[in-house]
């Protein structure tokens, strides 16, 4: 497989496990506009509960504290409930920083441990705690960058 094959393989295979879509619905998802497709179409509940899950935080703080939606809100849809465009996307731009994370410490309880630590180049915050803007997951990912590249963060 060449490498640019087996990156967007990696890719592919690694945010739908984040995004906890189905094997055979992972097949159509090749590119970002493949992405930007499902974040229109939306992801279901059981995504959030799979992103809440991985991060290492409750159902009642990614709803409530991330995506400002109230927990009885998301826990009134049913599983299979497709979420509007904005949380959808969001949660797609999640996924995307718990990939990079995972590339950096390729561990699952490493990378919560992580986004659950306080971090200097973050002034002081968990990372986690700056996943309720882009601009917060776009900062989580520079520290990330900055951790590949060996520089310390």
């Amino acid at each position: 497989m060449a490498e640019d094959d087996l990156s967007t393989y990696y890719l592919k295979t690694s945010l739908t496990d984040w995004l906890a879509i189905s094997p055979a619905a992972s097949r159509s998802i090749i590119s970002e506009f493949d992405l930007i497709k499902l974040g229109n179409s939306g992801i279901t509940k059981n995504t959030i509960h799979n992103l809440a899950s991985s991060i290492g935080i409750s159902r009642k703080d990614i709803a409530e504290d991330i995506f400002n939606i109230s927990v009885k809100t998301l826990e009134r849809k049913d599983l299979k409930t497709k979420l509007d465009k904005k949380t959808s996307s969001h949660a797609i731009e999640i996924a995307k920083v718990l990939q990079h994370t995972h590339e950096v410490f390729r561990d699952k309880e490493k990378v919560k441990r992580w986004l659950n630590t306080e971090n200097k180049a973050l002034n002081n915050l968990k990372p986690v705690r700056l996943f309720d803007t882009l601009s917060g997951l776009a900062m989580v990912n520079d520290v990330l960058g900055r951790i590949e590249e060996g520089v310390y963060s």
